[in-house]
């Protein structure tokens, strides 16, 4: 079987050797028209960034503590609406052939134990593709602000109240602490009966507003955010100068292989052909 290999390969080498003109010719063809398809088609950057997902710590218990559900935001993103907002932002038709290149490079990496999503777009120019990415999370952004505008007041809201019963709490306790340590014997026990009720209210809204404070902290309530800064690499991502070339040889040697085999066989015809005419 090895011979029988070796044999074939010999044969395929003759005929190239035969048909060089066609094989060098086939070949030149191809490898021009990859040369021309380099030359030709847009060049294309591609940019890279991360958005992580704004959160709510008043929320209630059980619920989501994000300002959008994750999966939402996902669908949000894939929506034309979105992307055309995106484009607005940054003044871009949305028939443009750069919008359309937008939506389609558009894709997305869901990481959902993370809270983050990792966003890939491309662009005709690296500068373009950077304003694109950051555009998309600009909009994002001011969407989620929108959303969570309303529970972030009413939390604050709650706060503030519960800050001004507090001090009225207070107030409340020293003046009581006062009758029962100097009033007359009555008025003395009824105060500090009162006193224990308003050391006990004291203590329930000191630990309200320490638990609304804690939840509007940081590290629980925050906005929808890029953690990191915006990569775009300097050089192209299409066309791929040294992958097109090699996909082009490989082309160029199949389809000159082939030419020189089919002009071989067209040869041999050709040469057969008298000689089953004088048979006859």
């Amino acid at each position: 079987m090895e011979r029988a290999d070796e044999i074939y390969l010999i044969d395929m080498w003759r005929i190239v050797v035969r048909e060089w003109r066609w094989f060098a010719g086939t070949a030149a063809v191809v490898l021009m028209l990859t040369f021309a398809y380099l030359h030709a088609s847009r060049s294309q950057w591609e940019a890279t960034t991360w958005i992580q997902l704004g959160q709510m710590g008043v929320t209630p218990t059980g619920q989501d503590p994000k300002i959008e559900p994750f999966q939402r935001t996902l669908e949000r993103l894939e929506t034309v609406a979105f992307q055309n907002d995106v484009l607005k932002s940054v003044g871009v038709p949305v028939e443009a052939p750069e919008a359309r290149l937008y939506r389609r490079s558009l894709k997305l990496e869901p990481l959902p134990y993370a809270n983050m999503i990792k966003i890939h777009v491309r662009a005709y120019s690296e500068q373009d593709a950077s304003q694109l990415a950051s555009a998309t999370v600009s909009v994002l952004q001011a969407i989620h602000a929108r959303l969570g505008a309303q529970p972030l007041e009413l939390a604050h809201d709650r706060l503030r109240e519960v800050e001004a019963n507090l001090k009225q709490a207070r107030a409340d306790q020293e003046r009581l602490s006062r009758e029962a340590s100097g009033g007359k014997d009555e008025e003395a026990r009824l105060a500090a009966l009162l006193l224990a009720s308003a050391n006990d209210d004291v203590r329930a809204l000191e630990q309200a507003r320490s638990d609304l404070v804690t939840r509007l902290a940081a590290n629980y309530t925050s906005a929808t955010t890029m953690p990191w800064p915006i990569d775009a690499p300097e050089g192209r991502v299409f066309p791929n100068a040294l992958l097109t070339w090699g996909m082009g040889a490989l082309a160029a040697a199949f389809l000159a292989s082939l030419a020189a085999v089919a002009r071989h066989a067209l040869r041999r015809r050709h040469a057969r052909a008298p000689a089953a005419v004088r048979m006859a």
